[in-house]
């Protein structure tokens, strides 16, 4: 492969895979992709400013947390990056069902992007360039007497030309970024960071369509100017949950966060800016998120709205700044200050900036195989923002499996040899959010939650590694330490198992223990399992009263308490397990099923609303096509199955 003759290349370099941007997703392809072996290439602008987190600093959360433990069971680095940096940790809706527990981590900024580059440092395989992407180097490539797009490599802005057999794009909010506060607009990627031109054009010459979408963040406030004293405190877990099934230690110090609410004299404020907001004076055109709207479209949304809660969070365990979650703007910066000062706690606020919008290019996803191959251009591969998605944790999960199937693609040496690696919608949120994404398309930056997921028993934060590890070891990407880690874990669960199926209970011995445990005495013996199986009961307060069984619990590894929980879930939820496994290997098969005229959605009060008027508007003709409508979720499908099913 030659430059064009009217280019001037400084320099021509070879890979097996490019990776053009060192954000989440990028930061995950390229280990994946170096780990299985292939000689990998990450083009970043800063190598500073690795994995950073532009947002909120925090890992995790609903449905996302699972995703960050979905990517730690395929061998990749989220977990173990987060677990090195996190200064509070939290396991969310733990009064509800397993099915939706979800770890997040506050980390420190600044930290994790050095434990990043750490992990960079560290993997064989794979090469750093700080430079700037500028054009994507595609050839025509004569496949089956046809001429196809084939992409080879990339041209940078100091004249690098890079080659390589894949290339995997993951620009994040970079390709012709254009940051809004008040009527202000400068051209960049992030606050201090230019933006990307040209690139989004080098590739959509060939036919892949792009669009527009916008994210905020909010202001960034000095903590020695906040009355604490006028907060409301919120502390992590006293329990050390971890992202990482490997227990590589190292946390950091626990902070607690704070709490507040907004007021009216903060909205009457807010409200007089709104002239000036590019949300709202047709400055902004592009779609922003859904489920993380800023503190003014809370506004125009919900008007009979007294308060708004907010949530101030440590950026760090060394440093003044503070994180203000909840109060994503763009409003013009005196009146987003302004407003903060309402707030009592607020009333002599110093912030080091303001918050402020950014809109992007992004491509469209139904354009991609499920690999995140793109279906017109080949051997370019995209994740990420790119994509259309909105978050860390859906940037690196897609990461994650670009990365590997561009190094399984990268390793074929005929085309038609390349079986990609795809996850399933009952395998994994990453596979349901690929499957999202490029069979349903956006119109909004996709966020992951729970309710997208139709397995979500199945796809518990408790067995990402039950589900994944094993996948994971046979395609060369998880190591034999995580792989054995995962044996000996899955050894001692079956061994707790198969104890509480065996231990016979006497009643004599055990029913003033379960009085005391606030539960029914028993009339007659039963084993172990009965009781664990009780709403009022688990396995910890019952190895109090059972000697043989808090000796089988303990194991000299520090993970007793995550193992007992993953043996008590699999117990106590045994019967909802097996159901949803069964739901799942049947909707393998109605991928035909007819649903036009079937139905009159308005009278369907069990389908969202959102839902009732897409499929009202479009009609679908089959039930999968009707799950490919934006809007309309896995749980609303279900509900139509169950109605056929009548």
């Amino acid at each position: 492969m030659q430059p064009e003759s009217d280019f001037c290349a400084y320099m021509i370099l070879k890979y097996d895979v490019i990776v053009i941007g060192g954000g989440h997703a990028g930061c995950e392809a390229a280990c994946a992709s170096a780990n299985m072996g292939a000689k990998t290439c990450l083009i970043t602008m800063d190598m500073n400013k690795i994995a950073q987190m532009s947002c909120n600093p925090a890992i995790g959360g609903i449905a996302k947390g699972q995703i960050v433990r979905e990517i730690d069971a395929l061998g990749g680095q989220m977990g173990l990056v987060t677990d090195a940096t996190s200064i509070q940790f939290r396991m969310l809706n733990v009064g509800k069902g397993p099915a939706v527990w979800s770890p997040r981590a506050q980390c420190d900024r600044g930290k994790f992007i050095w434990e990043w580059r750490k992990h960079l440092d560290e993997t064989e395989n794979l090469d750093v360039w700080q430079d700037q992407a500028d054009e994507l180097i595609v050839e025509s490539v004569a496949v089956a007497q046809q001429h196809t797009k084939r992409a080879v490599g990339v041209r940078t802005i100091w004249g690098a030309e890079i080659y390589a057999k894949c290339v995997i794009v993951t620009a994040g909010t970079f390709l012709n970024g254009l940051m809004h506060i008040g009527r202000k607009m400068v051209p960049g990627g992030r606050i201090a960071e230019p933006a990307v031109a040209h690139f989004t054009e080098s590739i959509t010459q060939h036919g892949v369509v792009s669009a527009r979408m916008k994210t905020g963040t909010p202001v960034r406030i000095d903590k020695r100017s906040i009355h604490f004293e006028d907060l409301e405190i919120q502390p992590g877990e006293s329990r050390p949950y971890q992202f990482s099934y490997m227990d590589k230690g190292g946390a950091l110090k626990q902070l607690p966060c704070w709490t507040v609410n907004t007021n009216a004299e903060v909205h009457v404020i807010l409200k007089s800016g709104l002239a000036d907001s590019p949300l709202y004076n047709g400055q902004i055109q592009s779609i922003g998120p859904r489920y993380c709207p800023s503190i003014e479209t809370k506004l125009v949304t919900f008007p009979d709205r007294e308060k708004h809660p907010l949530f101030l969070e440590p950026e760090g365990e060394d440093t003044n700044e503070m994180y203000l979650n909840g109060f994503s703007s763009s409003l013009p910066m005196d009146v987003q200050i302004e407003a903060l000062k309402q707030m009592p706690a607020f009333r002599d606020i110093k912030v080091y900036r303001p918050g402020y919008a950014i809109e992007y290019d992004f491509f469209d996803p139904t354009q991609l195989n499920h690999s995140l191959e793109s279906k017109i251009i080949g051997n370019l591969f995209m994740a990420g923002q790119v994509n259309g998605t909105t978050g860390y944790e859906e940037a690196g999960g897609q990461g994650t499996l670009a990365g590997i199937n561009a190094a399984l693609k990268a390793g074929c040496e005929n085309e038609a040899d390349f079986e990609p690696f795809i996850l399933h919608r009952d395998e994994a949120y990453i596979g349901v959010l690929i499957d999202d994404l490029v069979t349903k398309g956006v119109d909004e930056p996709y966020r992951m939650f729970t309710s997208r997921a139709e397995y979500r028993i199945l796809l518990r934060q408790d067995d990402a590694d039950a589900r994944l590890t094993e996948k994971a070891y046979d395609l060369g990407l998880a190591k034999r330490d995580r792989y054995d880690w995962w044996l000996e874990k899955k050894q001692h669960i079956e061994e707790i198992e198969t104890f509480c199926q065996e231990f016979a209970i006497k009643p004599r011995l055990i029913n003033s223990a379960l009085e005391a445990l606030g539960t029914t005495p028993l009339q007659f013996g039963c084993k172990l399992v009965d009781l664990v199986n009780r709403p009022q009961l688990n396995l910890k307060n019952l190895s109090e009263v059972i000697p043989q069984l808090k000796e089988v619990l303990n194991r000299p590894n520090n993970r007793e308490e995550e193992i007992a929980e993953a043996a008590e879930v699999r117990m106590k939820y045994k019967g909802y397990i097996e159901r949803e496994r069964m739901v799942a290997e049947k909707m393998h098969r109605l991928e035909n099923i007819k649903i036009r005229g079937h139905f009159n959605y308005e009278e369907l009060q069990g389908l969202s609303t959102e839902c009732r008027q897409k499929l009202m508007k479009i009609q679908p003709e089959t039930l999968a096509q009707a799950s490919r409508i934006p809007g309309v979720s896995p749980s609303d499908i279900n509900v139509m199955l169950v109605l056929m099913g009548r």
